[in-house]
């Protein structure tokens, strides 16, 4: 099995958007791992906004869908019209997540860590 250590992060600023303590942790450990600068964590919507406004650039995110009841989605918006990839972790079925969505990746909770930013950086 692959980790976040056998790529190449180096330079990498990855957005962390997760309201559950440990599972913030342990996705910041697995981008740091692979050599990524972890961006946050952050566990509300309106602070992931505000990095994105004034936090300097991004180059991936991982984004937790349900963030104490508020959902993630105008972080996502943000992120895409800007082309930064992404991938969401939840708890939630699919259905929760809207169809312009669909071709993000979704792990389900819990999620490998290793595995999230693994298939977040194929993907960018």
């Amino acid at each position: 099995m692959l980790t976040a250590s056998a790529f190449e992060l180096s330079g990498q600023r990855v957005l962390i958007v997760e309201d559950e303590y440990f599972a913030a942790e342990a996705l910041t450990t697995a981008v740091r791992a692979g050599g990524g600068e972890v961006v946050g964590p952050v566990a509300s919507v309106d602070d992931a906004l505000n990095v994105l406004e004034g936090g300097g650039p991004v180059d991936a995110a991982i984004l937790d869908v349900n963030l104490a009841g508020d959902k993630v989605f105008p972080v996502a918006h943000a992120l895409r019209r800007h082309g930064v990839p992404i991938v969401f972790v939840t708890g939630y079925d699919d259905w929760i997540i809207p169809q312009e969505y669909d071709d993000v990746p979704v792990f389900r909770k819990p999620a490998d860590p290793d595995n999230v930013v693994r298939l977040l950086f194929e993907r960018s």
